[in-house]
């Protein structure tokens, strides 16, 4: 694979592993790695060789969150397009795709976390049916760092696998887990050294992708149809609500600034 990738995929034995690979930024999600991570992730979801999905990050971390340095491209007007906030809402809810195909496919899913995960990230993390951690792992909402209200499926996921309490705990007060306390927090599923998380996570996902794969398809199913049946309509609200906040935030910080506040 190409290093200039942004998103590159390996298969180990029926396992697709999928690779963040913006490691200089931590895996911050430009648009550059977060459209070819929608398609890399639809793309496992549909080929019948795939039996389980890794999702990991190059280098020392697996995703810092949304890059909020990177430049975008400048939005046109038009009663077609409408204003930059029903744009944001379109392209963000787009990216969006890759935690809603994390958790609905037919498939197990792994997040294999091998470094700090942070905002979007978290969403990523929690859209995958296990969390396996390496100890230099850490993990940290982030999103009352910018004043924005959660994107990725992130206060979705959280609720459902933490229970409304811990998961407002998780949100609110956005402080920041080693492994160990993750995983008492229950975040991480397991924790591994750091020197054989890889080999520890591939252990288990080629033993469910040899697995009885329509029992896994039917048992997602299941687990799914347990939460609720308002996920997309969730989505479409969280990716809405994170550009309202966050655009709100920015000008109220401008306009204060600007009044010497």
């Amino acid at each position: 694979m190409s290093e200039a990738q942004t998103v590159m995929t390996e298969d180990v034995d029926g396992v697709r592993v999928i690779t963040l690979n913006r490691p200089e930024s931590l895996n911050a999600l430009s648009d550059a790695i977060m459209a070819p991570l929608a398609d890399a992730t639809r793309d496992a979801a549909s080929d019948p060789s795939v039996g389980c999905v890794v999702v990991t990050g190059a280098g020392r971390g697996f995703c810092s969150g949304g890059d909020l340095k990177g430049d975008r491209a400048p939005m046109e007007v038009s009663p077609e397009r409408g204003s930059p906030v029903e744009q944001s809402h379109i392209r963000l809810r787009s990216h969006m795709e890759t935690p809603r195909l994390l958790h609905e496919m037919g498939k197990p899913t792994i997040a294999m976390v091998n470094g700090p995960v942070a905002g979007a990230g978290i969403g990523i993390a929690g859209a995958c049916d296990l969390r396996f951690a390496g100890r230099s792992a850490t993990f940290l909402s982030a999103f009352d760092r910018i004043g924005g209200g959660g994107d990725f499926g992130s206060t979705w996921f959280w609720t459902k696998i933490l229970g409304t309490a811990k998961a407002r705990e998780l949100l609110i007060l956005g402080e920041k887990f080693d492994a160990e306390a993750a995983l008492a927090f229950g975040l991480y599923t397991r924790v591994f050294s750091d020197e054989t998380l890889r080999e520890e996570t591939l252990k288990v996902a080629r033993r469910l992708a040899k697995g009885p794969r329509m029992g896994w398809r039917y048992m997602k199913a299941n687990l799914n149809l347990a939460e609720d049946g308002q996920f997309e309509a969730h989505l479409d609200q969280e990716s809405l609500f994170m550009g309202l906040s966050t655009q709100a935030t920015a000008r109220i910080y401008k306009a204060m600034k600007d009044k010497g506040e």
